[in-house]
């Protein structure tokens, strides 16, 4: 079976937040999640030839390919379904003016939202959803 992962900067608090959003209004299960410092999460990276290290977007991996920024984010809220779908209107902007948007928030993330020392650790209802 086919499962989308979901990379997110474990450290982040606004990334926690998207992932607990995702979880909430994910009542299929459709995604999995992998922090962008594991082990399987940098493995990642390099198998899609991303950069290492400080990563500042969510990658989504789905159907054998990795989707950055905006085009990550919008291809999460297609998967949730629902009228989540309308967001994905949004891809009629082109995505230089997208990311653009999006590297904004992502360029300030720690400093709006603030970051924590260690990974999310999942707790037992939602654990079986985190990979890595």
């Amino acid at each position: 079976m086919h499962v989308p992962l979901i990379l997110f900067d474990g450290i982040c608090n606004f990334c926690n937040r998207s992932v607990n959003f995702i979880i909430d209004h994910d009542p299929h299960k459709r995604f999995r999640f992998v922090p962008l410092q594991s082990e399987l999460g940098q493995s990642l990276l390099r198998r899609f030839g991303l950069p290492q290290g400080d990563v500042d977007t969510m990658i989504l991996v789905d159907d054998g390919r990795a989707y950055a920024r905006s085009s990550a984010a919008l291809r999460v809220a297609w998967r949730l379904g629902g009228w989540w779908r309308f967001f994905t209107l949004l891809f009629a902007i082109p995505p230089l003016l997208r990311d653009g948007a999006y590297n904004v928030l992502a360029s300030n993330r720690y400093r709006w939202f603030g970051k924590t020392e260690t990974c999310r650790v999942p707790t037992a209802d939602v654990r079986d959803r985190f990979v890595g």
